[in-house]
């Protein structure tokens, strides 16, 4: 059952490469007759994305202009981030509210697309005709009220400073807005399906006989939507944490946001479902906003996004991760997080660090990957280290899309390792330190010494002092 589990899980879909006449996937490094089929898809998302290119530069330029209106209210209102002499090391008080910003570019670029649904005459976007669905759907409500309630509760926080719980809250209002409209409720078929089979019941439901028509109970929906509180909450607080430079969030937004982008312009071109439309919006609608942003955003910042834009930054990664899940693929949700991998490796390891060194989990610290970094390469060092390592990972997300997952996921697995085990090294560096100062030699005693003695004992035995000339009664 194992197996195929394995099997079921780390099979590339069959929707994202080129597909042959009968239906069966090809190795195109196996078949060079399979090039002209692949260049043409290429082709084919490259039209897509030109037909919405309108979504990306409402996105940018709103945002692009509305950060200072934002900044100036944050100023006028006193709502700015005071530097300390822990971790807020910045020069002079910077202004929050820049996560307003960035909703209202998503806001106005999303509404650009309604629009377009509405007059298509207008020819303001080239929708990408389905020859499957008989209509394709435009962004859902239900993502729109989740971004809303999460930016209102971090924008909240940034002016008043509720409690964790409230923003608990508010983060699993807008995860259960996603459950309700079915956003990745069937994230968890592909590998609960081999299952359903193997026990006689591929749907994995059952009719629990209350009353005259019964209750259905639908394991695959139940898992999924619990899956989903969980995303969204560890979502939005790994964005939050990764929050900690200039322009660190909202440039690993925007490749993040690339890389889902190519995705979902693969899945478009296959005609994959009826979300093929509205995750491209979604993408291109963050992509656009962080990069409007990232200008007053990055080293000398003048603006933060504050929670308000952390958490809906999280969230709207999560959200277009979720819906690549829509058809039940799960190695396309699993291939979303590995280009989501740089705030999810740094909460785990803040996680880690934080149970070895007996601390709260809430209890912040200056060991995360950017403290680190920004120790040995200054603020926009570590920045481009880390834009560069999420380039990486988002590389291996949609290789893992387009041939064999195996090898991806073995070079993921070595990747992330290697990340974890350098930066635990390097947040525990003074306890190595103290090791070591405790296991070493002593010094006067040279390389003949004895094995070390525990703390707090002499470090040689006590020695008769030598007699002097006045000890033997001889003048000095």
């Amino acid at each position: 059952m194992i197996l195929l589990l394995a099997q079921n899980l780390f099979t590339t879909p069959p929707a994202t490469g080129p597909i042959t006449p009968a239906g069966a996937v090809v190795d195109p490094a196996l078949d060079p007759s399979m090039v002209e089929s692949i260049n043409a898809t290429w082709a084919e998302r490259l039209d897509i994305f030109h037909g919405h290119i309108g979504v990306f530069i409402v996105a940018f330029l709103v945002t692009l202009l509305v950060t200072p209106v934002c900044r100036a209210l944050a100023v006028a209102n006193g709502v700015i981030d005071r530097p300390d002499d822990v971790r807020k090391n910045h020069k002079f008080p910077v202004a929050y509210l820049g996560g307003l910003a960035v909703f209202l570019g998503m806001i106005a670029a999303i509404a650009f697309s309604y629009l377009s649904f509405r007059f298509p005459d207008l020819g303001l976007l080239q929708l990408h005709k389905s020859t499957k669905f008989a209509e394709i759907a435009p962004v859902p409500i239900a993502i729109l009220i989740g971004m809303t309630v999460v930016m209102l509760v971090g924008l909240f926080d940034d002016v008043t400073n509720i409690a964790p719980m409230q923003k608990i809250g508010g983060q699993l209002f807008a995860a259960a807005a996603l459950a309700y409209s079915d956003i990745g409720v069937k994230l968890a078929s592909q590998v609960l399906r081999p299952v359903g089979e193997i026990i006689g019941n591929p749907a994995l439901t059952w009719t629990i006989p209350v009353g005259s028509t019964g209750i259905t109970l639908d394991l695959i929906y139940w898992a999924g939507t619990i899956t989903i509180a969980l995303f969204v909450l560890g979502a939005c607080n790994a964005s939050n944490l990764v929050d900690g430079l200039d322009g660190l969030l909202s440039g690993l937004t925007a490749i993040c946001g690339i890389g889902l982008l190519v995705i979902a312009l693969g899945l478009a071109a296959a005609d994959d479902g009826p979300l093929d439309h509205a995750r491209i919006v979604l993408c291109l609608a963050m992509v656009g906003a962080c990069l409007g942003f990232l200008p007053h955003n990055f080293n000398p910042a003048t603006i933060f996004l504050g929670d308000a834009g952390s958490l809906l930054l999280g969230y709207m990664t999560i959200a277009i991760i979720l819906t690549l899940g829509d058809t039940g693929r799960t190695n396309l949700v699993l291939a979303g997080l590995v280009i989501y991998a740089v705030p999810i490796i740094d909460t785990a390891l803040a996680i880690i660090r934080r149970r070895l060194a007996g601390k709260k989990l809430s209890e912040g610290d200056s060991d995360h990957l950017h403290h680190m970094l920004k120790r040995m390469t200054g603020v926009k060092g570590a920045a481009f280290i880390l834009y560069a390592i999420g380039l990486v990972f988002a590389i291996l997300g949609v290789v893992m899309t387009l041939e064999r997952a195996r090898m991806t996921y073995a070079l993921v697995l070595v990747a992330g390792c290697f990340i974890a085990v350098t930066a635990i090294k390097s947040a525990r560096r003074k306890h190595f330190e103290e090791e070591a100062k405790r296991l070493a030699p002593n010094k006067a005693a040279g390389k003949g010494a004895g094995p070390a003695l525990p703390p707090g004992a002499p470090a040689t035995p006590s020695a008769a002092p030598a007699s002097t000339p006045a000890d033997q009664g001889i003048p000095a």
